[in-house]
């Protein structure tokens, strides 16, 4: 049987207090537009240059959260609103967000990818790397493959094996009793060519880093930016509501948002998915197609609708509900986050080895490095599938 949990927020329960109305939308809206400028006037107090502070960052992302829930907004309850101002609205709210969210997404892409790359190769961040890395510089290629290889040093090894004695030792440590010598040569090739891999990806993602910085200044000096900040700023004091808005009941619509991301989830592999290493991620890796995972799409479909969910929910439950925390949807969509960043990454490391003239080392590095992100895709869908198994049980 599967683990259920209480709901307390489901618009399907029933409230002590009247049902929410469009009234109830409306504060919702406001309280979202008046977060909205604060974070711009926190982002403008905070600076955005190239060396923007923390505060700066923050501000960013609170822009973009109320964005969100904005657009989220006016998506799902489009039927209380003005529809002209919604469908001319939605469209430059995703604009801002989607904007703001691309230097950070390439920050934490780069990060992922590197941190991937050292965990592959053997090579993960030790406090000692650097002194590791400063020595094997002045020992030969041929003497780092035979240490690393833990092969006994000959007679002509002379003080060199002496002076690389602690690096094997502490290999030794790491990999006791799982050494295989005829897999060895493998392990050496990727070692050899993740360095070269991370600085190829290092350069290309750092220059589409600097890229979307420079956009995100630029979009928000202009004026299509200011247009939207004078806009949220006239709806944080008047919202446009239709006249029949303040009689209608929230709910329905939330449940519409909920049934529509539950025929998304029914569409889904679920099945497959629950299988842990189903190699489905894996189908079509290494295409030389450079269009995104067709398979990945429903279910970065599915990561948007559960977003539209929980914002219908936290408009529905008003300010007190928007504190209870749903640990399924919480779950479910930190796996679907996992899953776009995974994929995303896998895209960027088969970007880079279509790289021209790129070593064959760095290119069987890069290659490792996308099977490892789409196994991490596949990891993800079997999480999201014990995750939504869950069954919500709502109280009356």
């Amino acid at each position: 049987m599967a683990p259920q949990h209480l709901d307390p927020t489901d618009p399907r329960s029933g409230h002590a207090g009247p049902a929410p109305t469009g009234d109830a939308l409306a504060g919702y809206l406001r309280a979202q537009a008046t977060e909205f400028l604060r974070a711009l006037r926190l982002h403008r107090e905070t600076g955005s240059g190239a060396g923007g502070s923390e505060g700066s960052a923050e501000a960013a992302r609170a822009l973009r959260r109320s964005a969100r829930r904005v657009s989220a907004g006016l998506h799902t309850f489009q039927s209380l609103l003005d529809s002209d101002w919604c469908e001319a609205m939605r469209p430059e709210l995703a604009w801002v967000s989607g904007t703001l969210a691309m230097e950070h997404a390439y920050t934490a892409r780069l990060e992922r990818l590197l941190t991937a790359l050292h965990r592959l190769s053997g090579s993960t961040a030790l406090p000692g790397q650097t002194a590791v890395a400063a020595g094997r510089a002045d020992v030969p290629a041929g003497t780092r493959a035979d240490s690393a290889a833990g092969a006994p040093a000959g007679p002509a090894a002379g003080g060199r094996a002496a002076a690389a004695a602690p690096v094997p030792q502490r290999a030794a440590a790491r990999d006791a009793g799982l050494r295989n010598p005829p897999a060895a040569a493998p392990e050496r090739g990727l070692t050899v060519g993740a360095a070269k891999a991370g600085a190829l990806l290092d350069r290309q993602l750092t220059l589409a880093r600097t890229r979307a910085h420079s956009t995100a200044l630029q979009a928000l000096g202009s004026s299509r930016f200011h247009a939207v900040a004078d806009k949220v700023a006239l709806l944080a004091s008047e919202v446009p509501l239709t006249r029949a808005a303040g009689s209608t009941d929230l709910r329905p619509l939330a449940a519409a948002a909920r049934e529509r991301l539950a025929d998304a989830v029914a569409a889904l592999p679920l099945v497959t998915a629950g299988n842990p290493y189903n190699a489905a991620a894996l189908v079509h890796g290494l295409s030389p197609d450079t269009v995104p995972h067709p398979q990945d799409a429903p279910w970065h479909q599915v990561r948007l609708l559960l977003r539209l969910h929980r914002y219908a929910r936290q408009a529905v439950s008003g300010p007190k509900g928007n504190a209870v925390v749903d640990l399924r949807l919480l779950s479910a969509g930190r796996a679907l986050n996992r899953h776009r960043d995974a994929s995303e990454a896998a895209a960027a490391a088969a970007q880079a080895a279509r790289t021209p003239r790129i070593a064959p080392a760095t290119a069987y590095a890069l290659g490792v490095l996308h099977a490892d992100q789409r196994h991490e895709v596949e990891a993800a869908r079997f999480t999201f599938q014990q995750c939504w198994q869950k069954e919500t049980v709502s109280t009356s």
